[in-house]
């Protein structure tokens, strides 16, 4: 499938098991997320327009799994499993969280990917980024200092992921304020810090800072 979606594309696709993926993240092995996929295959449905996100799923978080990855994955830390599912085919914006996410692709996709290194001034611009393509039942973890955002679809009926990161991450959070740190700017969910592209209105009327800057692409497939 990757050389059929460089054949269409203008941008380079990487496979996340390509050492171009190792600044951003890595494979995941080990762990055996065969009852979460199952689970995501039968109860989570794939809107027909746009994206559902849910940052936790208490079904999801009954699940064996979720003490494994609590105490090694994140060394005794809390997590929250949720998913995103849906049938984007945009980059609109970047997003990046202090702790690593998991990803587990239920079905295969692609990610847009940067650096938070690569911010100048609050702001990321078209060109930098890297585009990375996903084997269905791939776990990877995406490093904290890895930006991020939905999923890109390679097939007609839209893509299914796992997504695990720290407890309370995505969700509202009332005491945001700016201050004279610029990064505060971004700051628009609890543990959530996100540059939008300018037409991406979902984002922006949420108050997404627009930092994305250039061409709004669309992935093929």
């Amino acid at each position: 499938m990757i050389n059929h979606l460089n054949e269409v594309n203008d941008v380079k696709i990487y496979s996340v098991l390509d050492e171009e993926f190792k600044t951003f993240g890595r494979v995941v092995k080990g762990y055996d997320f065969s009852q979460i996929i199952d689970y995501m295959e039968s109860n989570t449905p794939i809107p027909e327009n746009g994206n559902i996100y849910i940052p936790s799923d208490e079904k999801m978080e009954a699940l064996p799994i979720k003490k494994e990855v609590e105490d090694i994955l994140y060394g005794g830390m809390p997590i929250q499993i949720g998913y995103c599912n849906g049938r984007n085919s945009t980059y609109n914006g970047f997003e990046y969280h202090k702790g690593s996410e998991i990803n587990i692709a239920v079905t295969p996709f692609m990610l847009v990917l940067g650096h938070v290194w690569e911010i100048e001034d609050n702001k990321f611009y078209v060109g930098n980024e890297k585009v990375f393509f996903v084997p269905k039942g791939t776990a990877i973890e995406m490093y904290e200092t890895t930006l991020h955002l939905s999923p890109c679809k390679v097939q007609d009926e839209g893509f299914r992921g796992v997504v695990i990161l720290p407890k309370g991450t995505n969700t509202p959070h009332k005491e945001k304020k700016v201050t004279e740190d610029k990064e505060s700017q971004l700051l628009l969910q609890r543990n959530k810090w996100v540059l939008a592209h300018k037409d991406r209105k979902p984002l922006i009327d949420q108050g997404a800072y627009p930092g994305f800057i250039g061409e709004n692409k669309e992935l093929k497939y």
